[in-house]
Formats: C-alpha cells, sequence, structure tokens
C-alpha cells in the first residue's frame, strides 16, 4: 500500500469511527487498530486523532459548502425552486455521505471556530439572507425580519435533515417535498407586519379591554333591573327580571366563535 493509499485509508477509518463514537469517544490505538496498522503510523501521517479529525472535517466541509452554495447559486430562477434545490441538495449530501455528516454534527473539540459545522450554517444562512432580501423587497414586504427568516429555513432543513439521518423511513424526494411544502406555503403567505392572534402583548390588552367592556355592559344591564312582585298569594316573594332584552351570554359565544376563527375582537393584521 502506497503512502497516498495508507493516508485515505486511515481517512476512512477515522471517519467510521468518528460519526459512530465522537471525537473524544476515540483513541489513537483505536484508530490504529481498525487500520491494521501501528500507532506510530497515524502519528506519521496526521500527528495525532486531532490532525486526522480536523483532515475530516476539512474535507466534508468543503463538500457540504460546494453542494449548497451550487444550489444556491441562480438566484434568478423562482424562488420555489430554489428552496427545492437546496433541501434536496442537502438530503442528498446526507445520502450519500452519512458518516461525513455525523462527524459534522456531532460535538468537536475546541478548534479554530471557522472551520465548525455551525459557521457553516451561519455562511449558509446569509447568502439564503441575500436571496430573501431581494425577494422581499419585490413583494414591498419589511425585510426586518429577512435574517431570522434565513435562519429558520436553514434551521428546519438542517435539522430535518439530522433527524431523517437516523430514521429514513421516506425517501429524500419526499422528505424534500414536506421541507418544502411547510417552507414555501410559510413564506408565499407572509404578513407585511405579522402579529400575535391569542398571546403577546397586544392580545393580552385587547383581551383586557374586551373584559372591561364585558363589565360594562352588565352593569348597564343591571342598572335597568325593575323589581317584579310574585304573584303566588302575597308571599311578597320579589324576583329580579331583567328589562335589556339582551342576553349577554350570546355575546360572549358570538366573541369566543370569533376567536375560534382567528378573528379575536379588533384584531387588525395587515396584508
Amino acid at each position: 500500500m502506497t503512502s497516498l493509499q495508507r493516508r485515505e485509508q486511515l481517512i476512512a477509518v477515522g471517519r467510521s469511527l468518528f460519526a459512530a463514537k465522537g471525537f473524544e469517544a476515540v483513541s489513537v490505538e483505536e484508530i490504529a487498530a481498525h487500520a491494521k496498522v501501528s500507532k506510530p503510523i497515524v502519528y506519521e501521517h496526521f500527528g495525532g486523532k486531532e490532525g486526522l479529525y480536523a483532515v475530516i472535517v476539512d474535507r466534508e466541509m468543503r463538500a457540504l459548502t460546494t453542494t449548497l452554495t451550487e444550489a444556491l447559486d441562480n438566484p434568478d430562477i423562482h424562488p420555489r425552486r430554489i428552496v427545492e434545490r437546496t433541501a434536496l441538495a442537502l438530503l442528498t449530501y446526507i445520502e450519500e455521505n452519512a458518516e461525513g455528516f455525523q462527524v459534522l454534527v456531532r460535538d468537536s473539540p475546541s478548534t479554530d471556530p471557522s472551520g465548525s459545522f455551525n459557521s457553516l450554517l451561519g455562511d449558509i444562512s446569509l447568502r439564503v439572507e441575500d436571496i430573501l432580501s431581494d425577494t422581499f423587497k419585490r413583494q414591498k414586504l419589511s425585510v426586518k425580519g429577512v435574517p431570522y427568516y434565513a435562519q429558520m429555513l436553514v434551521g428546519m432543513t438542517v435539522f430535518t435533515g439530522q433527524y431523517w439521518a437516523d430514521r429514513p423511513k421516506v425517501s429524500k424526494e419526499q422528505l424534500a417535498a414536506y421541507i418544502v411544502d411547510l417552507a414555501w406555503h410559510g413564506l408565499s403567505r407572509l404578513n407585511s407586519k405579522p402579529q400575535l392572534l391569542f398571546e403577546g402583548a397586544r392580545a393580552q390588552r385587547e383581551a383586557q379591554r374586551e373584559a372591561q367592556r364585558e363589565a360594562q355592559r352588565r352593569q348597564r344591564g343591571g342598572q335597568h333591573e325593575l323589581p317584579a312582585i310574585s304573584c303566588d298569594g302575597g308571599a311578597g316573594v320579589i324576583d329580579t327580571v331583567s328589562s335589556t332584552g339582551t342576553d349577554v351570554d350570546d355575546a360572549s359565544a358570538s366573541n369566543e366563535t370569533d376567536a375560534m376563527n382567528g378573528n379575536p375582537a379588533s384584531e387588525n393584521i395587515t396584508e
């Protein structure tokens, strides 16, 4: 076996062990034993397991970066096609480089942060951010939330890919379709200024105002109540009869129905 072939063998063995057990749990002795070489051979090629790990991570980072940037390289095509291509590109990488992907997403040793998987995701998120910014401007949507939308899209795709890598019960095409369906329908129905409908400060203020209005309606109704003398034989029993003619429970039920339909009182969402 030539020196280059031995080096590639050690890389393959190391990738498999790091993917299965993580960096900290793998020793130089174990790498050498699986490769059927002596420990000095590992040190000769890589200076130790840190050097071997760094080479493996660098290779996988470059391969994944190339895969994703190529999918994002043509911003002039239809935005949905960009989402489809990127999701499918990531899943294809995971399918074809399962061990390499596991190495990337596992906890890594304290090395240069610029070479970490999180750094790669940050770079990809910035590229997605650029594409979204252009699209939002054309659609006259606020770009304030674009950096967060970019993180959401990348995070959703990557974490779903991680889940699928351990549970590949559907094809990559089907999973890509699931991702795109959720992402695209969310993107295509964005509000310029989204608001929480049922939670959050604004919704709570509106709920408090509605409660105050309800209390006022009940109070006004009580002021119009008239005493009625019972006709049961002069027993002097006084029954309270409302003269308002308004059934407050009906009004409350109407408000509850509106809320269930996603239309809380006075909520005005800008399209």
